[in-house]
């Protein structure tokens, strides 16, 4: 279990060292011991999270663990998202809510995120876009009660990720590492798409990945080959942070 946890850990410092979270990012885990339960850090920035900042919740997002409730225990107020998508997609075990800064163009216009690059295949299994005045008009656009995080849920469907209008994305996974990993990469995709736009200009050609290529990709995409080198650097920062 607490390799799970230092999974966990690793996950919040790689993805904001990739510039995919923030201060106000997160991601969470389902606990490896009850599926109807996961883990999350308090509302700290992700590069600073240590395994004490790690709290439990229901899939209601109630804080279960009664020893951590004090002033530093404070819940993310969008844990929402993790508990109604996991509530939702049993077969996801991570999720990531992100602002990356790449993907929220795309989110606030027509032109639709489209695969681009072998490494993000999973964005030809197409990307919805979370609209939040379609389930509540006049929010601060974050998902911070029960209803909106099923709102959103009900949008990402059975996709990877979902896009959210003016705000970041959504991004689930079978394993942290895969969640983490399509992060990172959603968010490079989403750079690389826009970068490509504009070399192509208006009307130019982009040859994107077809639906053959976007099937043959996605299967093997678990990023088993990055993972361990990410992980082993975040958690030697944590380490260091603690002398």
């Amino acid at each position: 279990m607490e390799k799970a946890l230092e999974d966990l850990v690793a996950a919040n410092r790689i993805l904001a060292e990739y510039g995919v979270i923030d201060a106000y990012g997160h991601v969470s885990l389902r606990s490896p011991r009850d599926p109807q339960r996961y883990y999350l850090a308090r509302a700290i920035a992700p590069e600073r999270v240590q395994l004490e900042d790690l709290l439990e919740y229901d899939l209601d997002s109630k804080l279960l663990d009664d020893a951590r409730r004090s002033p530093v225990a404070e819940s993310v107020r969008e844990r929402f998202i993790h508990g109604e998508i996991y509530k939702a997609r049993p077969e996801v075990m991570a999720v990531v809510h992100n602002h990356s800064p790449s993907v929220v163009p795309f989110s606030v216009t027509e032109v639709a995120l489209r695969p681009i690059f072998h490494m993000a295949a999973f964005v030809g299994e197409g990307l919805p876009n979370f609209e939040i005045r379609d389930a509540q008009k006049g929010t601060d656009l974050l998902v911070k009660t029960a209803a909106l995080g099923q709102a959103l849920a009900k949008k990402l469907s059975t996709k990877p990720a979902a896009l959210m209008r003016g705000h970041g994305a959504v991004v689930v996974g079978e394993n942290l590492p895969r969640a983490v990993g399509r992060s990172v990469y959603l968010e490079l995709s989403a750079r690389m798409q826009a970068q490509a736009m504009a070399l192509a200009g208006a009307g130019g050609k982009i040859t994107y990945l077809d639906e053959a290529e976007v099937r043959a990709s996605v299967p093997v995409q678990d990023y088993n080959r990055a993972w361990p080198l990410w992980r082993e650097k975040a958690l030697a920062r944590a380490k260091a942070e603690r002398r």
